[in-house]
């Protein structure tokens, strides 16, 4: 594919037809992510298999750590006074990473918008051409 994402995101050849328990180390504002999203995947899109299971657990991990950091934020403050003077609290960097990490797991598990809308690509005529382009 050289460097290209695939148009479309298409069930393996082990799709989950039932949601299974959240891994126990998810913290809870992880494990209702997990079952909020699951049905959606598994019922509705049909597109997780079993090797997606891990970038699944870590999409709703990192969505644990968005709720955990702002909850924290929110009883503590954005700005924490320490020695050295007033700072950013340490939360907020844990927030923006755990941000960043979810919206990438997302848009790998098709969650996003973006990667919702992007037109099938039929992966039949997909092997021709990357075989015609090879000269073969």
């Amino acid at each position: 594919m050289r460097g290209r994402k695939p148009g479309a995101i298409y069930s393996g050849s082990s799709p989950i037809i039932r949601v299974p328990s959240a891994p126990s180390w998810l913290n809870d504002d992880a494990k209702k992510e997990w079952k909020r999203v699951a049905p959606i995947l598994i019922e509705e899109r049909k597109t997780l298999t079993m090797a997606d299971l891990a970038t699944f657990a870590n999409y709703c991990s990192a969505v644990g750590d968005i709720m955990a950091a702002e909850s924290l934020i929110r009883a503590e403050g954005m700005v924490i006074t320490t020695p050295q003077g007033k700072k950013k609290h340490p939360a907020m960097m844990v927030k923006n990473d755990a941000m960043t990490q979810s919206r990438l797991l997302a848009a790998e598990l098709g969650l996003t918008p973006v990667s919702r809308s992007r037109p099938a690509k039929d992966i039949q005529n997909d092997d021709e051409n990357d075989s015609a382009d090879l000269g073969l």
